[in-house]
């Protein structure tokens, strides 16, 4: 059918951008309009934060879910430079806050991946009613208001400042959320996994929406995944906590590190739990297999060294060596390959190589120092 025909031409298509593009279609930029949503508001804005932090080397970012149904995340990083204020390099407040992709975070390995496709906090400031951002920087306070993506008004110099950081509170748009509420106990859960698989963190959710009282919940751990692993061994309802065995390896082959932690059972039913950037992998990927034949590598080479094996003894299978442990394993990487659109699982040979050879290397010296664990161990596996 000819444009003629139809009646339909050039004339018709409008182009969206921006803030515009966001409110016509949430559900591409946040996932849902429902509590998924909501939740990816909040981490839009708290990947920033965290990410400022750590670079920083440590410091503290809390999240308030407000009785009005609003959101307030608090750090104290260095503050975003206020393109009022003079400040040189990097987005400004207002262009961070109102164009996508214009992020001034650092990148890679050294940041957690909290933003569903890099959009950053402007797709939160485009799905809110209201939107408050405060600056404490140079000594100065500044403050800037939103409507539902447009700036009220420049930033202004609202007084001195103690320390630095950023506040930003918003409200999410009712006419786009609906009745929609954040769950407490799914951000307190995701907020608990970043802080243990990132050392110097602190990150605390308080929720005032409660009649009966405000709840909250802080999380830091100096230990990261050995911390990690206790605490799922922990829950599991293991009453003797096993020895937990952890390394980290920074690697430039595959432009990253891997930091791991295990613990052996005792017994089937044990669990890997996986992480890139700090973003749950559920199918795993080359490096969750390469931690499992480094760990039987070492294992094995371990139990030739002792004559626990044989010349005869075929190797302990991967599974028979795998299937007892609680393990954390995550690497942090600059650019991570996923095998597919959902990022479920991670691609790359020279991922699995490199974890598999930091795995034998941080295994196989502990093993060697505690040889009558370790036997005891290899003659669990025996007996399964």
């Amino acid at each position: 059918m000819s444009a003629g025909t139809s009646g339909y031409d050039a004339a018709h298509i409008t182009v969206l951008e921006g803030r515009e593009a966001i409110r016509k279609r949430p559900g591409m930029y946040i996932g849902s309009t429902g509590v998924r949503g909501l939740h990816q508001m909040a981490y839009e804005v708290l990947g920033r934060s965290v990410n400022e932090v750590l670079a920083a080397g440590g410091g503290c970012v809390d999240v308030t879910l407000m009785p009005d149904g609003g959101i307030r995340v608090v750090d104290d990083g260095p503050g975003i430079p206020v393109e009022a204020a003079g400040d040189a390099g990097g987005a400004g407040l207002e262009t961070l806050l109102t164009r996508p992709h214009t992020e001034p975070a650092p990148a890679g390995r050294h940041t957690v991946a909290w933003s569903a496709y890099g959009m950053g906090p402007c797709v939160t400031n485009a799905l809110s009613s209201r939107l408050t951002a405060e600056v404490r920087r140079g000594g100065v306070r500044w403050v800037q208001e939103y409507a539902c993506g447009v700036a009220v008004a420049p930033p202004a110099a609202a007084g001195p400042a103690t320390g630095s950081g950023t506040t930003i509170a918003f409200r999410p748009d009712a006419d786009v959320f609906g009745t929609a509420e954040c769950s407490f106990a799914v951000m307190a859960d995701r907020f608990m996994e970043v802080a243990l698989l990132n050392r110097g963190l602190y990150i605390s959710l308080t929720d005032e929406r409660p009649a009966g009282g405000t709840r909250s919940v802080r999380f830091q751990f100096p230990d990261g995944p050995a911390d990690f692993v206790a605490f799922l061994d922990t829950e599991s309802g293991m009453c003797v906590p096993p020895d937990i065995i952890a390394f980290a390896r920074e690697d430039v082959t595959m432009a990253g590190a891997v930091e791991a932690a295990l613990s052996w059972r005792g017994s089937s039913g044990g669990q890997v739990r996986s992480f890139v950037n700090s973003v749950p992998t559920p199918e795993g990927g080359v490096y969750v297999d390469g931690f499992r034949a480094g760990v039987a590598a070492a294992v094995n080479a371990h139990a030739r060294r002792r004559r626990l094996l044989t010349a005869a003894d075929p190797d302990l299978t991967t599974d028979r060596v795998n299937n007892v442990l609680t393990a954390v394993v995550s690497v942090k990487l600059d650019h991570p390959e996923f095998e597919g659109a959902t990022r479920a699982r991670l691609g790359g040979a020279t991922v699995h190589d490199c974890v598999e050879q930091a795995v034998r290397e941080g295994l196989g010296p502990w093993l060697d120092r505690h040889p009558e664990q370790a036997a005891d161990i290899i003659g669990g596996l025996f007996r399964r």
